[in-house]
């Protein structure tokens, strides 16, 4: 696969900045978004290969985002990751390709990352 194009959506600056780091790290060409809107809008705009989200997102939170990008033709078939310290219970009616629990390590994103290419 060429280049991965991922858009993080991601309210805490830190937690950004790290993904990006990782991703930046995996070959990955990375786009990044504060809020759920902006992050739909650079979506549906130019859809990414991957959406890494965190679900706990002020105004529209993750689970609206992941809705919407299922529901819209551009998106649906971009791959989403979610993000979240909850349980995972709390996560089954997310309708994610994979889960990355906070918090996470370089190894982690990476694992969950390679899961998603080997699904093609």
């Amino acid at each position: 696969m060429a280049q991965p194009r991922v858009l993080v959506i991601e309210d805490e600056q830190d937690v950004l900045d790290l993904l990006k780091r990782h991703l930046d790290g995996l070959g990955c060409q990375v786009r990044t978004a504060t809020t759920g809107e902006l992050g739909l809008t650079l979506a549906v705009n130019d859809p990414p290969d991957l959406v890494v989200l965190d679900i706990r997102l002020p105004g529209v939170d993750g689970r609206e985002v992941s809705r919407a990008l299922r529901a819209d033709p551009r998106t649906r078939n971009c791959r989403i990751v979610v993000t979240s310290v909850l349980d995972m219970e709390d996560l089954l009616d997310i309708n994610a390709d994979a889960v990355l629990p906070k918090p996470f390590r370089r190894a982690d994103v990476k694992k969950a990352v390679d899961s998603l290419w080997e699904v093609e």
